[in-house]
C-alpha cells in the first residue's frame, strides 16, 4: 500500500545520484552491547512520536511492520546480551572456584600457623623448664656456690673421687646446655616457619581480595546485563500488545473503507479472479523485487502502475516519489487530470497518511459506486477485488 517506507533508522539515499527505491526497515544495528540501551531508548522515543492518535487503515501496515522490525532488532539485542550474560556467569563461576580453592589454602595455612604457635609455646615452656633444671643442678653441685677446688679435694676420699665428681658435673652441665641449644634452634626454626606462613597468608589474602573485587565487578555487569534483557523483553511485549491493537484498528478502518462493498479476496498471481499482475513480481515474496517503475512488488502502487501500462497508456516513473498519497500530486505536476469523478481505467487514490492506498477502477456503477481491483489490501501482498465501493474521500487520476 506504499512505494517507499522511510524508516526512522533507515540509511539516507541521495535520490539525485542514485535512482533506486529505499528498502524498508534498513536498521543500523549497534554491535557493542553497552550502546544498545541508548539505541533502543532513542528508537522508542522516535517510534512513540510516530504513533499519532488519528491513524487510518493505510498507516497500520507500516506501523505494524515497524514494530515487528523493532522487535526483531530488540530480540537480536537480547540474544547478544544472553551470550554476554553466559560469558559473565562463566567468569563468575571460575572466579568463585579460585576463591574457594584459595580459601581452602588459607584455612590450611591458618591451621598450620596455629599449630606452629602451639609448638613455639610448648618449646618455650620446655626451654624455660630446662633452664631452671640447669640452674638447680649447677647450684646443687656448687657450680655457682662458694666451695673452692681445695675444699672439694679435702672433702673427697681420694683423687679419683674428686675427678669423678668433676667429670659428672661437667657432663650434666654439657647435657643440659646441649638440650637448651637444640630447643633454641628448634624455636628459631618454628619462628621462621611461622614468619613464612604469615607472609604466605598475607599474599593469599591479598589475592583473595582481588578475586572478590573481580567477582563483584562481574556480578555487577551480569546484573546490568539482566536489567537490559528485562527492559528489552518488556518492550517486545509492549510492541506485541501494540501490534494486536493496531491490527484491530486496521480491521475496523478497512471495514469502514469497504463498507457496503462486496470484497473478493484472492492470492498472488490469482488469474481465477482476473489478476493479470505479471510473474515473477506476483510469484516472489512481497517487497523482494523492484518493478519497472521503481516500486516494490505486490504493493498497491506497483499493481496500479502495471494496470495503467497494461492498458496501453503511459505510466510515468515515480519510483523516487511514489507513495500512493503522492500520486495525485505527481499527476498534477505532469498535467495529468485529477478530480473526484471516477472513470473506468482511473487510479483511485486514498490520501491517508503516511502512505495512502492506490486502487484500479475496473468499472463505474450506475449509482456512482465503483468496482476496483487492488493488491495488498489484506497486508499480505495479495490480489483482491471490491464491488460497489463508495467514491467518497477518494480522488481519481485520469491517465491519458
Amino acid at each position: 500500500m506504499r512505494l517507499q517506507k522511510h524508516d526512522m533508522l533507515m540509511l539516507q539515499v541521495d535520490n539525485k545520484n542514485m535512482k533506486r527505491p529505499q528498502k524498508k526497515h534498513q536498521y543500523r544495528f549497534v554491535r557493542n552491547v553497552m550502546q544498545l540501551p541508548v539505541l533502543v531508548a532513542v528508537s522508542l522515543l522516535v517510534l512513540a512520536g510516530t504513533l499519532v492518535p488519528n491513524v487510518r487503515a493505510d498507516q497500520y501496515d507500516e506501523q505494524i511492520k515497524q514494530l515487528q522490525a523493532q522487535n526483531s532488532q530488540t530480540q537480536g539485542a537480547v540474544s547478544q546480551l544472553q551470550v554476554q550474560a553466559n560469558s559473565f556467569q562463566d567468569a563468575i563461576n571460575k572466579l568463585q572456584a579460585q576463591i574457594s580453592q584459595l580459601q581452602s589454602q588459607i584455612d590450611a595455612n591458618e591451621a598450620k600457623q596455629a599449630s606452629l604457635q602451639q609448638q613455639i609455646d610448648a618449646n618455650q615452656a620446655e626451654l624455660d623448664r630446662q633452664r631452671k633444671v640447669l640452674g638447680t643442678d649447677i647450684k646443687a653441685m656448687y657450680v655457682d656456690g662458694n666451695i673452692t677446688t681445695i675444699e672439694m679435694l679435702a672433702t673427697s676420699k681420694n683423687l679419683s673421687d674428686f675427678v669423678d665428681k668433676e667429670e659428672y658435673r661437667t657432663a650434666v652441665q654439657n647435657k643440659i646446655q646441649d638440650t637448651l641449644k637444640k630447643i633454641s634452634e628448634l624455636q628459631n626454626q618454628l619462628k621462621e616457619q611461622k614468619t613464612q606462613v604469615e607472609q604466605l597468608l598475607k599474599d593469599q589474602q591479598n589475592q583473595q581480595a582481588q578475586l572478590d573485587s573481580d567477582k563483584a565487578q562481574q556480578d555487577q555487569m551480569l546484573a546490568y546485563n539482566e536489567s537490559q534483557q528485562n527492559a528489552y523483553n518488556q518492550q517486545i511485549h509492549q510492541n506485541q500488545t501494540q501490534i494486536a491493537s493496531l491490527r484491530a484498528q486496521q480491521a475496523a478502518e478497512n471495514a469502514r473503507l469497504f463498507s457496503g462493498a462486496k470484497v473478493v479476496l484472492g492470492g498472488s498471481c490469482d488469474s481465477s479472479h482476473g489478476d493479470t499482475y505479471p510473474s515473477p513480481w506476483c510469484g516472489s515474496g512481497q517487497d523482494s523485487m523492484v518493478d519497472s517503475w521503481g516500486m516494490y512488488n505486490r504493493e498497491c502502487v506497483s499493481y496500479t502502475a502495471w494496470k495503467v501500462a497494461e492498458s496501453g497508456r503511459h505510466m510515468p516513473y515515480w519510483g523516487g516519489v511514489g507513495n500512493a498519497n503522492q500520486w495525485d500530486d505527481n499527476a498534477r505536476a505532469e498535467g495529468i487530470p485529477v478530480d473526484g469523478n471516477p472513470r473506468t481505467g482511473d487510479v483511485a487514490i486514498k490520501n491517508s497518511q503516511p502512505y495512502g492506498h492506490a486502487m484500479y477502477v475496473e468499472s463505474v456503477n450506475g449509482d456512482g459506486t465503483i468496482n476496483i481491483s487492488q493488491y495488498n489490501a489484506d497486508l499480505q501482498g495479495h490480489f483482491s477485488r471490491a464491488y460497489n465501493v463508495s467514491p467518497g474521500g477518494l480522488v481519481f487520476i485520469h491517465f491519458p
